[in-house]
Order: structure tokens, then C-alpha cells, then sequence
């Protein structure tokens, strides 16, 4: 069983909030007089001391920015494993935590985004790639060229001196992505997007599990737009200072 964080926040935010509720309109008692309320008092207590924080926590990790740790190296050398990023969640709507009903409608997804989105086939695991085909799209990805609707993406070597980077122009400003293995396939095929539905790539292309292997991802599933690194730390190793507070293209 997955550890869903939203859900404990909501009901222990929930929770605290209906005990004060009850203490100011049914106990009535000045809990915190000597000798009076016991255990209701501790209760009161402690719900009066959390409930303004966890609505706090809630309200900003439901609808405004919500803080995540790059898992993998599938988005190199965009982002890097140990990356701790902010994503914002209004991007493309704010939703209601847990069932994630989308309330109010904010914005939709760009070709070039990086979002962070729930796996289809596992909700509870979140991942992050880039966006590369919108709903409707035809997208062909042959000898690691990306063909969007009929138009072939300029793709140019960033003479990088110890990796493979190539400098791809998707979208409204170009980005770099990483071919380890430019003589294989890498993944080709051709896709036409659904309705309502957004394929993915991770930048690096030869080590990602995106559209071409999950499938597009339904807008019901989108978390967030990723827009902030605001640490990088590593188990062992320093933190790389020099990443803290990059812009995410």
C-alpha cells in the first residue's frame, strides 16, 4: 500500500479543525483552566496548536507549489538525480488534494513544459518528463529526430567536451538533451496523441520510460509544471550549491 501524504495532511487537518469546532460549540468550557477538560483538554490543545499548520502546509502543497526529489537520471542533463524541485501546482488547474478534481481551470500544458504528472497505470507514483506532443499531435521519433506534425525539430551538437548533448528547439526556447547511444533506435515510432492527452519524453532520450513505452498521459493526471531547483543533494557526496535556485527550461 502506498504512503499517500495528501490524504494523512487532509484528514489530519480535517480532524483538528472539527475538535475545535466541537470545543466552540458544544464543550463551551475554558479548557485550559487547572483541574477542568483532562484529556479533552489536551486534545483542544494540541488541535489548536496543528490545525493552523497543517491548513497552511495543505492549502500550499494542494494548490500552490509542492517540493519533489528527482528519483532518476531519465531527465539529464536537464535535471539531475538528487535535484530537489519545486513544482507549481496552478500551472493547469487547482485541484482538490486526494481526488484530485480539477476546480478551476488555469492554464494547459506548452510544448517544451516539464511537468510532473501520476503514471497511469500506478497513480500513486508521480514522474517527470517533457512535454513533447499536444492533443492531436502526430509524433515520429526516428534515429533520435523528432518529426512534430510533418515538421522535423532542429536539433544541433552543443559541443559539450564529456557527453553526447545535443541542443533540441522545442517549443519557445531550445533545451538540451543527452543520446548515449546515438547508433541505436531509440525508441522509434509514431504516435498520434488523443484527445485531452500529452506525450512525454525524458531529455535523456536512450534512458527514459516515457510515451513511447506508457503511453500519452490524460490531463487527469497532471500534477504540476516544474520550475525551481532548490537543492541538490546526493547520499555521500556534497551538495552542488551551484544548482540551488536554477530555472528549469
Amino acid at each position: 500500500m502506498g504512503f499517500n501524504l495528501a490524504l494523512i495532511l487532509t484528514l489530519l487537518t480535517a480532524v483538528s479543525g472539527v475538535v475545535l469546532l466541537i470545543n466552540r460549540l458544544l464543550w463551551k468550557e475554558p479548557v485550559r483552566a487547572e483541574g477542568k477538560g483532562g484529556g479533552r483538554r489536551v486534545l483542544v490543545d494540541y488541535s489548536r496548536s496543528f490545525f493552523p499548520v497543517l491548513l497552511f502546509v495543505l492549502v500550499v502543497r494542494s494548490f500552490l507549489f509542492e517540493p519533489f526529489r528527482i528519483p532518476s537520471g531519465s531527465m539529464m542533463p536537464t535535471l539531475l538525480k538528487g535535484d530537489f524541485i519545486f513544482v507549481q501546482k496552478f500551472a493547469y488547474g487547482l485541484r482538490l488534494p486526494v481526488t484530485e478534481t480539477k476546480i478551476v481551470d488555469t492554464g494547459e500544458p506548452e510544448r517544451g513544459d516539464v511537468i510532473v504528472f501520476r503514471l497511469p497505470s500506478d497513480p500513486r507514483i508521480n514522474y517527470i518528463k517533457r512535454v513533447v506532443g499536444l492533443p492531436g499531435d502526430t509524433v515520429v521519433y526516428d534515429r533520435h529526430r523528432l518529426v512534430i506534425n510533418g515538421e522535423l525539430i532542429a536539433l544541433e551538437d552543443s559541443g559539450h567536451a564529456y557527453e553526447p548533448r545535443y541542443t533540441e528547439s522545442l517549443g519557445e526556447g531550445g533545451h538540451e538533451i543527452l543520446i548515449t547511444n546515438p547508433g541505436a533506435p531509440g525508441g522509434s515510432g509514431t504516435w498520434v496523441v488523443p484527445p485531452g492527452q500529452y506525450f512525454v519524453m525524458g531529455d535523456n532520450r536512450d534512458n527514459s520510460r516515457d510515451s513511447r513505452f506508457i503511453g500519452a498521459i490524460p490531463e487527469s493526471h497532471l500534477v504540476g509544471e516544474a520550475v525551481r531547483i532548490w537543492m541538490h543533494f546526493e547520499l555521500g557526496k556534497w551538495p552542488r550549491w551551484e544548482r540551488i535556485g536554477d530555472r528549469i527550461d
